[in-house]
């Protein structure tokens, strides 16, 4: 199948995370590169990743992902080597394309670690992808074309992946507890402001209408009639709207209405990284503890990346590029499609100069 557009790899493209407590502020430092934050708050900012011993488990998560990808590959009969890179840490992506151009690739398939339309979820990585292309010629290495692939937040896979857990986590709520339990789909807020310039002029607000899209259909499938949408992990100054409601703020309310027991989706990520281990089985656990008379239980459902399915997925989308066919899709907003050097799915698309937002 590659052969046929004589793709020579597939480059996993990710966020990034510290790996020791010693990289924890440099890894902030290049997340927020540009901002004027100093040191002693992105030390404070860095708390949860200390608690973890400075280890974020995303990179081990994108090499379990990757290694997938190269079982799926290798029993398709697609000699297409996976390569790792990322925009904030080791292993920068500037130096895999270099080393990617030194082992005589010249035309790279890119998967990016996020489902989702918007500036941090999508245009970010075109950015990566460019800033890549502009340090190989800095080195005077071959070229490489870059063509990232498409979005894939209402693929029937990762629907059914993510309604599989919801039914799970559902049947592992407490017996007394489940006819007063609520399901919660969650995904990284980002700035209001952000969210109206995804999808550009013309089809704006894109990343919160594919995260309620992808929602509705999660729970269509896994047979759940009542449901809500949350927010987490904003960041920032205070004074500026994000998208809400907070989920923390959210199980309080609910809480208030009586509601026992929530089962958390987190929809907006594909694998257990930070903000799903500190955030939600951390932060959220701990506030839900206190609220009502016997506090409020949470259970979590899996994430999708880790699955051989998810890899599988991921190579059917490189098929659908490769045959030039029409896209596995569910829902009815919009799924940009792939893009070569980081291009722009079409002018205007998420124009947002660097707000203080980030999904990955």
């Amino acid at each position: 199948m590659a052969d046929e557009l004589n793709f020579d790899a597939l480059l996993v493209l990710s966020f990034g995370g510290p790996e020791g407590d010693e990289e924890v502020v440099p890894f902030l430092e290049n997340v927020t590169r540009g901002r004027g934050i100093p040191r002693e708050r992105l030390e404070k900012v860095g708390e949860h990743y200390f608690h973890f011993g400075g280890v974020s488990p995303l990179n081990r998560l994108n090499r379990e992902i990757i290694g997938n990808l190269e079982k799926e590959l290798a029993s398709r009969g697609m000699e297409l080597p996976v390569y790792f890179g990322n925009r904030n840490w080791h292993p920068f992506g500037e130096d895999t394309a270099e080393q990617m151009s030194r082992d005589g690739v010249r035309r790279a398939l890119v998967f990016a670690t996020s489902a989702w339309g918007g500036y941090s979820a999508c245009l970010q990585y075109n950015e990566d992808i460019r800033r890549m292309i502009a340090h190989l010629e800095e080195k005077g290495v071959e070229p490489v074309e870059f063509t990232k692939l498409r979005q894939f937040y209402d693929h029937p896979v990762f629907v059914r992946l993510m309604a599989d857990a919801v039914r799970e986590s559902l049947d592992k709520v407490p017996a007394e507890r489940r006819d007063a339990t609520r399901v919660l789909f969650t995904a990284h807020s980002v700035p209001t402001a952000a969210d109206e310039a995804a999808g550009g002029p013309e089809d704006p607000h894109l990343y919160s209408r594919q995260v309620a899209e992808a929602s509705r259909l999660i729970a269509e499938a896994a047979g759940v009639d009542e449901y809500d949408v949350v927010w987490q992990s904003r960041s920032g100054d205070p004074r500026t709207p994000w998208l809400e409601p907070d989920i923390v703020d959210h199980t309080t309310d609910l809480a208030a209405a009586g509601v026992t027991a929530v089962v958390v989706c987190p929809v907006g990520f594909i694998s257990d990284h930070m903000e799903v281990i500190w955030d939600l089985d951390t932060e959220l656990v701990e506030a839900a503890r206190d609220l009502g008379t016997d506090g409020v239980h949470v259970e979590r459902t899996r994430t999708a990346g880790p699955e051989q399915e998810f890899a599988g997925m991921v190579v059917d989308i490189i098929g659908e590029l490769v045959e030039n066919s029409e896209p596995a899709s569910l829902g009815t907003v919009t799924v940009q499609g792939c893009t070569v050097n980081g291009a722009a799915c079409r002018p205007g698309c998420c124009q947002v100069s660097r707000p203080n937002s980030r999904t990955a």
